[in-house]
């Protein structure tokens, strides 16, 4: 069974950073692409950035361009999204899915397009 654990998140003041990371397991495919997805308050989930198996990248959000980055450590099957320069409306909690069977991210970040999903790590920047 696929499963995918967040961890890194926590409170940090207006233009700092933090970097979460996704740890997945039970990935029994060569061909996968890992998202980070956000989900403020009272708001949709935002897809924000992607990496496939292949190193495939993809940014779904201009909101965080030039400030987030997404990386991945395929031996130990980790996903890291890198925040910088973080604003108080980057606040909400964020999420890593996975879609399997694909090797390039797909080109929305639509979050049914991906079939397993963590548990979410909250972010919270105060200002």
């Amino acid at each position: 069974e696929v499963q995918l654990v967040e961890s890194g998140g926590g409170l940090v003041q207006a233009g700092g950073s933090l970097r979460l990371s996704c740890s997945a397991s039970g990935i029994t495919f060569d061909d996968y692409a890992i998202g980070w997805f956000r989900q403020a308050p009272g708001k949709g989930r935002e897809g924000l950035l992607c990496i496939s198996s292949s190193d495939d990248k993809i940014n779904y959000a201009d909101s965080v361009k030039g400030r987030f980055t997404i990386s991945s450590d395929s031996a130990k099957k980790t996903v890291y999204l890198q925040m910088n320069s973080l604003k108080p409306e980057d606040t909400a909690v964020y999420y890593c899915a996975i879609t399997v069977l694909v090797s390039k991210c797909p080109r929305y970040g639509n979050p049914p397009l991906y079939n397993y999903w963590g548990q979410g790590t909250q972010v919270t920047v105060s200002s």
